[in-house]
């Protein structure tokens, strides 16, 4: 596979320019718009304005040598700002990723969003999901980990970010990273999971076990932070019986500070405003969930 290293602002530099990133003017590093594999037709997804905020790309080395691209939203001024880490879903940091960066940066928050796919190919503008699969598993687990503590690095080398307060969010490949990292990582405070997938499927191979260790169901023991978790349950890739399997390890594990909260009806994607599988209501208090429980560790 041919790499892809884009070019970029440096590991040291610690002024984003002040700039909105909408649909169609963002150049550089990223795809500018919503990621086409999954966009619907009759989408009108959440925007949010760059106004008070300070946002732009970075890149910064990580562990094999690769620049890693990153997305950064943050309030004006000095900060310094809880940090919170950003995890994309499959389709990687596109228009959707942005906007929840910048809602975080409203919200307070330093957010940091890695292109964790970008080694092989930026999978946002592609539609062939078949593509899009092959580079999302060539994204290994020490890889992705990998990334994660470059962004911790580089994180901690800027003047605007409170490094004594970082939490982590993402959805659905990025919610299963949230519970891995929540386990790796003690520098974590806090952790988001939005509709990760937890255990192998039922169906599972031996190789595809072996590909997606480790498993959030096997690690509630290593659990350096508290997770909430947030699940539909209509969700048809993560049965839940296998939600259920999380909740008994958790409990297993004397992780207390840690919940799942399953939203009924709901699909997998329901936070994901540009797609079908949306549903505003759940996405809204999933979201306010996710405020108060960063707020309650990243700012107190």
């Amino acid at each position: 596979m041919s790499l892809i290293r884009p070019e970029g602002p440096q590991a040291d530099d610690v002024i984003l320019s002040r700039r909105t990133l909408g649909a169609g003017t963002l150049g550089g590093l990223f795809f500018a718009g919503y990621a086409p594999a999954a966009l619907a037709a009759q989408a009108s997804p959440v925007t949010t304005d760059g106004a008070g905020l300070s946002q732009g790309e970075v890149s910064f080395p990580a562990p094999d040598g690769f620049q890693l691209p990153a997305f950064v939203a943050r309030p004006d001024g000095d900060g310094p700002f809880p940090v919170v880490i950003v995890v994309s879903e499959i389709f990687g940091v596109h228009e959707y990723i942005r906007d929840i960066c910048r809602r975080l940066a409203k919200a307070g928050y330093a957010a940091v969003a890695p292109a964790f796919f970008n080694r092989v190919e930026d999978p946002a503008p592609l539609s062939d999901m078949q593509r899009i699969q092959q580079i999302v598993g060539a994204a290994g687990y020490e890889q992705v980990m990998g990334d994660v503590s470059a962004t911790l690095d580089w994180v901690s080398q800027q003047l605007w970010a409170n490094g004594d307060r970082i939490g982590i969010t993402g959805w659905c490949w990025g919610g299963k990273v949230v519970w891995q990292a929540c386990a790796r990582f003690a520098v974590l405070d806090a952790g988001v999971a939005w509709y990760g997938r937890l255990a192998p499927a039922a169906t599972a191979t031996p190789e595809q076990v072996s590909s997606g260790q480790p498993w959030p169901v096997d690690l509630a023991d290593d659990l350096k932070c508290p997770v909430l978790g947030l699940y539909g349950a209509e969700d048809r890739g993560i049965p839940l019986p296998s939600v259920e399997a999380m909740r008994s390890a958790l409990a297993r594990a004397g992780q207390t500070s840690s919940e799942i909260v399953i939203y009924p009806g709901a699909p997998h994607g329901f936070h994901a405003d540009y797609r079908d599988s949306y549903r505003a209501a759940d996405a809204a208090d999933g979201w306010g969930k996710l405020l108060a429980f960063f707020g309650a560790r990243l700012k107190a």
